[in-house]
């Protein structure tokens, strides 16, 4: 089975993010496949590589690049949701004038359009947080 996920909720906030890992790394281990993976409100705040959690706490963030890197999957942080928090990858910074960025490795800023064919294109969209 083909899936997208959406993930609206940050990497601390509530259970959504780690639920949502957790539901993606058993999908791709029992042979499904995920088309992509799109964080949209605070989920964008998964896909900001300035997070630094204690040491002796699980680093959502890397999970997610790790995850992404392994299995090549599409991580897409929305555009519109991204700017309002500060997270922004080198297009971004240049469009907007800001002088440094922070987006994670294994992500990158687009539209929504990129939900929708995640829709079209997939078995099931699942969404994780409010």
């Amino acid at each position: 089975m083909k899936l997208t996920i959406q993930v609206n909720e940050g990497p601390y906030q509530h259970q959504s993010a780690d639920t949502a890992y957790h539901f993606a790394k058993a999908a791709l281990e029992k042979g499904h496949e995920i088309f992509r993976i799109f964080f949209y409100h605070d989920g964008v705040n998964n896909g900001t590589r300035l997070t630094t959690p204690p040491q002796d706490d699980r680093n959502i963030v890397r999970r997610w690049s790790e995850l992404a890197e392994a299995h090549n999957i599409d991580m897409v942080l929305c555009v519109a949701a991204a700017q309002r928090r500060g997270i922004v990858d080198d297009g971004e910074a240049e469009r907007n004038g800001k002088d440094a960025t922070n987006i994670a490795p294994g992500f990158r800023i687009s539209g929504l359009g990129q939900l929708v064919e995640g829709g079209i294109e997939s078995d099931r969209l699942i969404v994780f947080g409010d």
